[in-house]
């Protein structure tokens, strides 16, 4: 479903130790550390700054393998002093299988490692999000009309959030105080014409531009990406790796 997810941390360094044990728990070494920002495949951290503020309020899942590694995962992160948010345990009224554990990061957002009865493969270490917003038809309205574009599609819904789904990944737009704040999400397109499309058509709905379609090689040489807001100011990408050399 992603191609990255990103947060702003207020202390890199903090955040990148957080991380760090969280995912080296679950098996996913870092890929890449330093400059501007560090990740874990589809994961990322960077310095907040004051146009791109920190990240608050949302709640991230890692994907573990078994029930066990959800159990260790918490109990090396509780030994290392962050916060529990969730011992480990069943929580049926997500589904019959879904064993989950939680932490909170040095800023606050939610963490957890989640098996949900079977193993998942692929290059996401991201199972799913729950994103908080103000306005449950408006951030639907403005993600169905992305989805075409990111390749996922309307699933679930309820009284109070609607889940979007792509193979065996998801996010839920959740009616929630406090909101999500300063998340980034980055979706994949198949080439450059997906990215102008996106970025047009989100336009022309109404939606703010936070970035025109076009190559990025600060990161990568055929890094074509573009970038709206989402209704709560949340900053979503297309984007195309047409090239790497």
């Amino acid at each position: 479903m992603w191609d990255h997810v990103t947060i702003r941390a207020s202390d890199r360094a903090a955040s990148r130790a957080f991380y760090e044990l969280a995912l080296a728990e679950l098996g996913f070494e870092i890929t890449t550390a330093g400059g501007h920002f560090d990740e874990w495949w589809d994961f990322s951290t960077s310095e907040a700054r004051p146009d791109r503020p920190v990240t608050r309020g949302l709640h991230l899942a890692f994907v573990a393998q078994s029930r066990e590694a959800v159990d260790a995962w918490w109990q090396a992160l509780s030994r290392a002093g962050y916060r529990d948010d969730g011992a480990p345990g069943l929580r049926a009224q997500y589904s019959p299988e879904y064993y989950g554990a939680f932490v909170l990061d040095p800023d606050g957002n939610s963490v957890e490692a989640v098996h949900s009865g079977e193993r998942k493969t692929g290059e996401n270490r991201i199972d799913h999000m729950w994103i908080r917003i103000r306005d449950l038809d408006a951030s639907k309205r403005f993600y169905e009309t992305v989805a075409p574009f990111g390749d996922f599609c309307l699933g679930a819904e309820v009284e109070d959030r609607a889940h979007f789904k792509a193979r065996n990944r998801s996010f839920a737009v959740v009616a929630d105080m406090p909101i999500t704040e300063h998340v980034h999400l980055a979706f994949p397109a198949p080439d450059n014409a997906t990215v102008d499309a996106f970025h047009r058509v989100l336009r022309e709905a109404g939606y703010r531009d936070n970035g025109a379609p076009g190559e990025r090689s600060e990161y990568h040489r055929g890094y074509y990406g573009a970038f709206v807001l989402d209704p709560d100011g949340n900053n979503v990408e297309l984007v195309c790796h047409n090239r790497e050399d």
